[in-house]
């Protein structure tokens, strides 16, 4: 979508990271991609049986995903005009991946449904070190994606470092879920009791 894609040639597969956590997405669940490219992660959830919305402002890529079962479009310019979704569009995940635009963050997380997830992946400083991106406006500091969440979403996972795949880089990445919505009882739809949510993990 803009200078921040992950790598010339972009990935086909789904993100590693993704596909780890997406069994957390209730199932037949709506899926907001965000900065899509070309729809990885949109035909990735789709094919689980998941409506999705994928944004990008490239009507190119988009008109690539126009046959895909469950997956609708939406050309939006994420970071010259303003949020594209209405409030009431909410989903079981948002996703995003090899992309930032730190004043979405807020945007983001009131896209999700109560009990939603957010699935984020992008690079990190250091990266300038391996490639692109380089530039400090484009790369996560230290902690940020945590601190970024702090007081709105409950965080499962997340990593900040190096890995080798699909191509050397610094990444930082979390899943983390917003408030479920409480019963008549008080008590949240997953847990159906008084401990706090547990969810799966998977190494």
């Amino acid at each position: 979508m803009t200078a921040m894609s992950a790598a010339p040639t972009p990935p086909t597969a789904a993100s590693a990271w993704i596909e780890q956590w997406s069994h957390l997405v209730e199932q037949g669940g709506a899926v907001l991609d965000v900065a899509s490219g070309n729809g990885r992660h949109a035909r990735y959830f789709a094919l689980r049986g998941h409506s999705v919305l994928a944004l990008d402002r490239d009507e190119t890529v988009l008109a690539s995903l126009a046959a895909v079962q469950h997956v609708s479009t939406r050309c939006a310019d994420l970071e010259n005009a303003g949020w594209p979704l209405r409030e009431d569009e909410k989903f079981a995940a948002v996703v995003v991946t090899n992309y930032l635009h730190r004043p979405l963050f807020p945007y983001l997380f009131d896209a999700l449904a109560p009990g939603g997830v957010l699935l984020y992946e992008t690079f990190a400083v250091g990266n300038e070190r391996f490639g692109k991106p380089s530039n400090p406006a484009f790369l996560l500091n230290p902690g940020e994606l945590l601190e970024a969440v702090h007081g709105r979403l409950r965080v499962i996972a997340y990593q900040d470092g190096f890995i080798n795949a699909p191509r050397a880089s610094c990444v930082q990445r979390i899943c983390a879920a917003a408030p479920a919505r409480p019963t008549p009882t008080g008590l949240t739809e997953r847990n159906n009791g008084s401990d706090p949510d547990r969810y799966v993990l998977q190494g």
